[in-house]
């Protein structure tokens, strides 16, 4: 990793998994092997530029695995290499969290500001 300020894992994998799209991109591929296309369309405000770079980034990082098949047009797919399923469960984790909170505050049921519940509107 460069440009790192300090020496902790946190700031390591949020250095990958930072921004909009590396973990929806993890989101989409838990299915199972997806093509550039079919990631496209899973994220359709995606510039084709930004999703080419951002699988490069969790590619480099060993969470997303790229096959390419030979032939005319060629044919490349992906998917998650053993480490990213590992983080399915964690982004997983994170959605259920954010329903919950964000269902809490709808109902008016949160009990206190510092649970740490997004604040909706």
């Amino acid at each position: 990793m460069k440009d790192l300020v300090s020496r902790c894992p946190i700031e390591e994998v949020m250095q990958v998994l930072s921004g909009r799209w590396p973990t929806l991109l993890i989101y989409y591929l838990k299915d199972g092997t997806k093509r550039f296309s079919d990631l496209r369309r899973d994220n359709p405000t995606i510039s084709h530029k930004m999703l080419a770079f951002e699988l490069r980034k969790l590619e480099a990082a060993g969470i997303v695995q790229r096959t390419e098949f030979g032939g005319y047009p060629l044919r490349v797919e992906y998917d998650l290499t053993p480490a990213g399923e590992r983080i399915v469960p964690l982004i997983d984790a994170l959605g259920d969290w954010w329903e919950e909170a964000a269902g809490a505050e709808a109902d008016g049921t949160r009990e206190t500001e510092s649970v740490g519940a997004p604040q909706v509107r």
